[in-house]
């Protein structure tokens, strides 16, 4: 990712930001990608190393159902897929959902289009493992309380919801998008019915290294 392409996806960001809409840039932001992936500042064509790294350590044993939030372009639900978790992926964006099913044209993944914030109210208490990764850490501060409240009430009596994000102090500037999360923020979930169970406080291996929180957080049964 050039520094060129982050700055597109920050310019259209700000454009919906500075409108009142801070969900309606993530689908120009896909439309206009057309096939140039490199525009997408989190689509690198593989699964995300900090999931895979967490699920070879950590993951449970496939049951029930698993849902993906914000999928974008399907690598981390294929992933899921492949280690034989039931999974549900979906996106704002109808642009990512169409190009998820064509890139994985036999996929058993359930690929679709929904907003975090009006989503089916079958999906309530309904999945044994949910995967948050780095959604909210593009969505502005404003609007991650309710986020969390959204994300929590998916995980099932028992699950586990697993979060990844970039992590920062409260102290430290709040930066460009994607802006970091605090430990204060994450700790919201646990006002949900969540247990934290593991916190991680990392840098991964970008380069440079971004730092990460990775976190997961049981319901009680």
């Amino acid at each position: 990712m050039s520094e060129d392409h982050r700055k597109i996806a920050r310019i259209i960001a700000d454009k919906y930001l500075g409108s009142g809409d801070p969900l309606g840039w993530f689908e120009e932001l896909y439309s206009r990608a057309g096939d140039n992936v490199s525009i997408i500042p989190w689509a690198d064509l593989k699964p995300n190393p900090n999931l895979v790294d967490w699920l070879d350590q950590h993951g449970p044993t496939p049951s029930g159902e698993t849902i993906k939030i914000g999928c974008g372009l399907g690598d981390d639900a294929e992933e899921l897929s492949r280690r034989g978790f039931k999974t549900t992926a979906f996106d704002i964006s109808e642009t990512a959902i169409a190009w998820s099913r064509k890139r994985f044209p036999h996929s058993s993944v359930t690929y679709l289009n929904a907003d975090l914030f009006s989503a089916p109210i079958e999906w309530k208490s309904r999945f044994g493992f949910v995967i948050e990764s780095y959604t909210l850490q593009v969505l502005p501060p404003g609007l991650r309380t309710q986020a969390i409240q959204c994300i929590a009430s998916f995980v099932a009596p028992g699950g586990t919801l697993l979060v990844i994000a970039r992590g920062r102090e409260p102290s430290d500037p709040k930066g460009n998008m994607p802006w970091p999360v605090t430990r204060a923020e994450l700790t919201l979930f646990q006002n949900q019915g969540l247990r934290e169970v593991t916190f991680e406080d990392f840098l991964d291996c970008e380069q440079p290294p971004v730092r990460r929180f990775r976190v997961a957080y049981r319901k009680n049964g």
